[in-house]
């Protein structure tokens, strides 16, 4: 058996033991032989073996001692006759083994150091490791060891991404040059321990450089956060059901417009039917008329077949889908569902929304959802103010916004009596209503929406009289789908 393969426990008393015996060595050969060789420069063979069983003081202790044995041995061969070559030997050997273990000690100082900083690691919480750059682990925390399952000895010379089966959120080599060129990165991994349970953790990287600039090791700080995302997940799906619980009650108050806008069509398909019978019925019958019918027909039966798809994308039950939106064509779909209630309501609507805007990245049925609610809002609000002055328009711009960066701003302006200044701070507040029958959730969650398609809502009075929402949503990137 080698020495490194016993345990730490036979090695701590097999390491003095062996050095007690090579001195021991040393000291008999100098002593009862005449070889012309400073024999007790070997005693720094001593000074090196005591770096394994001993500290600063200790690596000194030995060097004394071994200085002493030099002494000794010196002594009992040429203390009777000295000569100039044994004495020029014997001082040889001193210096040797001081200089030996001034290094070794001072060597020892900092090991120790380095030691008590490494424990420091052990204290955190977070999972620490630290690998090469062919991803080789050379240090392992006791946190990840708790995470893992893995322990430090275990660890120390695998792969981590395949000893954990990493999941990245982009090609590694992606990171791996942001790491290089920044050298930092952070993200977030999905990790599997031992027992093949999978972790979500917040992970950064740290690179260190030697002297020469080139990379040398990667620092990995890990933080758990299974559980965080866990309850995240079940907040967003609680948030979309909400959301679809909204969107259902919102179709139910807009029933009758909903009514009018597929019986619109459909009247008009039964009529152009009618009239497609006449020209038929003549003595000779008129077929460029009735193709006309025909042709009408179609088109009022697609329109309330788009209707219907509308309406039934509004209603479904299904997970967010962001795509490049015209913001024109979403601002005119919406529009179409709430002509009614402004007709009823005696609402003058006016739409300012180039063709050529920029799309936006975002949901179709969410987006309407918040422009419904908005319209909604604005057209209730408008009942209390006179016939002749409800006025409602929608526009639509580009800007730059402070948070969001380039963005397509849509305006919803009404001249109704406006928002209260105590009301103005805690409009998109959950649970906050001004309505007798409200809920307070209906801004609350146009307000989540927005959000989660990176964009921001907001709210304020016209100078000139009523209320203006501004909606801005971040431009879709070149080459989205």
């Amino acid at each position: 058996m080698s020495f490194h393969a016993l345990t730490p426990a036979r090695r701590a008393i097999a390491s003095p033991l062996f050095a007690v015996l090579v001195a021991i060595t040393i000291f008999t050969v100098d002593t009862v032989t005449s070889l012309d060789i400073a024999v007790a420069v070997l005693y720094v063979a001593v000074v090196l073996l005591a770096l394994d069983f001993t500290g600063y003081e200790g690596i000194l202790t030995v060097a004394a001692g071994c200085m002493l044995l030099t002494v000794l041995s010196f002594v009992i061969s040429h203390g009777a006759d000295p000569e100039p070559g044994p004495i020029l030997r014997g001082f040889v050997s001193l210096a040797a083994i001081t200089i030996t273990a001034l290094l070794a000690a001072r060597n020892q100082r900092a090991v120790t150091a380095l030691r008590e900083q490494a424990s420091l690691l052990d204290l955190t919480h977070d999972t620490i490791f630290v690998r090469d750059r062919n991803d080789v682990i050379t240090y392992w925390n006791r946190a990840a060891a708790e995470l893992y399952g893995w322990r430090r000895e275990e660890t120390v010379g695998r792969r981590a991404a395949q000893l954990l089966d990493t999941v990245f959120p982009a090609p590694q080599a992606a990171i791996m040059d942001e790491l290089e060129h920044t050298g930092r990165w952070e993200g977030e991994l999905i990790h599997a321990t031992r027992d093949r349970r999978l972790v979500t953790v917040a992970s950064r990287w740290a690179l260190q450089r030697d002297a020469r600039g080139r990379p040398v090791s990667i620092l990995e700080t890990n933080n758990d956060v299974t559980a965080q995302r866990a309850v995240e997940d079940k907040l967003h799906r609680s948030r979309m059901e909400l959301a679809h619980v909204s969107r259902i009650a919102t179709l139910g108050e807009l029933t009758a417009s909903i009514a009018h806008e597929v019986n619109q069509p459909l009247a008009a398909v039964v009529a152009n039917g009618e009239a497609g019978l006449r020209w038929l019925d003549r003595p000779v019958p008129d077929l460029n008329r009735t193709r006309t019918t025909v042709e009408a027909m179609i088109r009022n039966a697609r329109r309330a077949s788009d209707v219907i798809v509308r309406l039934r994308a509004l209603a479904r039950k299904a997970e967010t889908v962001q795509a490049p939106l015209s913001v024109a064509e979403l601002v005119e779909q919406t529009t179409l569902l709430v002509e009614r209630e402004l007709r009823v309501h005696e609402v003058q609507l006016s739409t300012t929304v180039p063709a050529d805007l920029p799309p936006v990245l975002g949901d179709r049925v969410q987006l309407q959802q918040v422009l419904i609610n908005l319209l909604i809002n604005a057209v209730q609000a408008l009942d209390s103010v006179a016939a002749d002055r409800r006025v409602l328009s929608v526009g639509a711009e580009r800007a730059v916004d402070e948070a969001c960066g380039d963005v397509v701003v849509v305006l919803v302006d009404d001249s109704g009596p406006g928002i209260p200044d105590d009301v103005l701070p805690h409009l998109f507040d959950a649970f906050f209503t001004t309505k007798r029958e409200g809920m307070g959730m209906g801004l609350s969650i146009c307000r989540s929406i927005v959000e989660a398609h990176g964009g921001r809502i907001s709210a304020e009075n016209r100078s000139e009289g009523g209320a203006s929402f501004r909606l801005a949503l971040p431009i879709a990137p070149a080459g989205a789908t």
